[in-house]
């Protein structure tokens, strides 16, 4: 009964519109304080969640992107994807597609990438004839290759909840991202054959010789990054330092950093991580609380009555986690959820890198969904499109993301494939 009347008093607040991590203390305390629990073992539950070495890869990674968002790197990956699928028909949908995953192994954040990348894309696909509904569609639904490809800071969340390897969960990202890019491109392959209107341009060689030229510096940042962690070099925390001053040293060649640009980068990256640190100590708290009313054991209890069927487990868990992320920022719903249903997942043998990245793929999913939809408010935001047209342009993309989310379902060996042969 505790836990049920936290919950409400949660889903109260959200739908008050108080900020996330508010909304999820407000009923926590008040839980501790009518159960007789110190207001010192609140302060220090909290805190113990984001006293985390590995967390400090996440304020990292976030510079990182926003480093790259500020420095002109997303116009070159642009200028480079233009010459590889310009010259085909529908070719800025693909060239959409292909700077999100150049610019996913820099940012590891869905916002990162529709506030930067989509600011730029859409603009240029409809100043060439493409609607606004498909243009804003399809960057929204193309930005969740950040946050599933490495790295990822929902992955970086994932892995110190769960207690996993984060290197592993790296490895087993990989293939769900690029699968999620080819859902996406084949979905733009059938809609771009009535288009005959979108015919593509042959590049010219000095054009080509000069995209290739300007794209090689940022291209070396997904090989210092993953190479560096996938070979053990580096741990993600210390790969995420090593990204940072990479780009920044980028930044400096490339003259596009100056004192004013520095400040804006330092604002904006300490805002964005202290945001998400106070979400992760509210979330932390209310875990706690989870576990002290034994919420995972009912739900266990309910659930090996329910199936003895992982597959069955993890479809009602593929709908109960993007409900849950159309109302939950996903670093929230990873903390609350995690410590609940992944013992659960345990039991029924599902491995735990596997539902982590089932678990991230939800929850991205969610992102693209009303009343929350983050993408969809910041893509919104940024291309001053009416929140009606961004969710109209962005459903028909739904069917291709919750495809590539069941074949993950179904087939582990998707995920696990690349984190056995690298022997992670």
């Amino acid at each position: 009964m505790n836990t049920a009347l936290v919950v409400a008093g949660i889903l109260v607040l959200l739908l008050l519109r108080v900020p996330i991590a508010f909304a999820i203390l407000g009923p926590c305390l008040t839980y501790m304080a009518l159960t007789d629990q110190s207001t010192g073992l609140s302060l220090r539950t909290a805190a113990e969640e984001i006293d985390s070495f590995p967390l400090l890869a996440v304020p990292l990674f976030i510079l990182v992107g926003v480093t790259a968002n500020h420095t002109g790197i997303a116009d070159r990956i642009f200028a480079f994807a233009h010459v590889l699928f310009g010259r085909v028909r529908a070719g800025l949908g693909y060239v959409n597609i292909g700077v999100s995953v150049g610019f996913s192994w820099m940012s590891g954040s869905a916002l990162a990438d529709v506030a930067g990348v989509g600011k730029m894309t859409v603009p240029a696909m409809t100043s060439r004839g493409y609607s606004r509904r498909f243009s804003v569609g399809l960057s929204a639904a193309s930005s969740l290759i950040g946050p599933v490809m490495p790295p990822s800071i929902p992955a970086i969340v994932y892995a110190s909840v769960a207690a996993v390897s984060t290197a592993a969960l790296f490895a087993a990202a990989v293939v769900p991202a690029l699968l999620i890019a080819g859902g996406l491109a084949l979905a733009v392959f059938l809609w771009g054959r009535r288009q005959h209107h979108l015919a593509g341009r042959r590049p010219e060689p000095g054009e080509v010789r000069g995209a290739v030229l300007r794209v090689l510096g940022p291209l070396g940042a997904p090989v210092l990054l993953l190479g560096g962690i996938l070979s053990g070099l580096f741990t993600p925390t210390e790969a995420a330092a090593v990204g940072a001053a990479y780009v920044l040293v980028l930044g400096f060649c490339y003259r596009s950093l100056n004192p004013r640009t520095l400040w804006r980068i330092a604002v904006e990256t300490a805002t964005t991580a202290a945001s998400i640190a106070v979400i992760l100590a509210a979330s932390g708290l209310l875990g706690w609380i989870l576990a002290r009313e034994q919420v995972p054991r009912d739900l266990a209890t309910f659930l090996l009555d329910f199936t003895e069927s992982p597959v069955v487990f993890l479809l009602l868990v593929n709908v109960a986690l993007i409900l849950i992320g159309t109302v939950l920022e996903p670093v929230a719903a990873l903390v609350i959820t995690v410590p609940v249903l992944l013992p659960v997942a345990v039991q029924f043998g599902v491995d735990p890198v596997h539902f982590g990245v089932i678990t991230i793929v939800n929850l991205m999913i969610g992102l693209l969904t009303p009343p929350i939809g983050g993408v969809l408010f910041v893509l919104g935001s940024a291309t001053r499109t009416p929140m009606r047209e961004v969710f109209r342009g962005t459903s028909p993309f739904l069917l291709p993301l919750i495809a590539v989310l069941v074949l993950l379902t179904v087939a582990p060996d998707l995920v696990l494939f690349l984190p056995d042969v690298l022997d992670l």
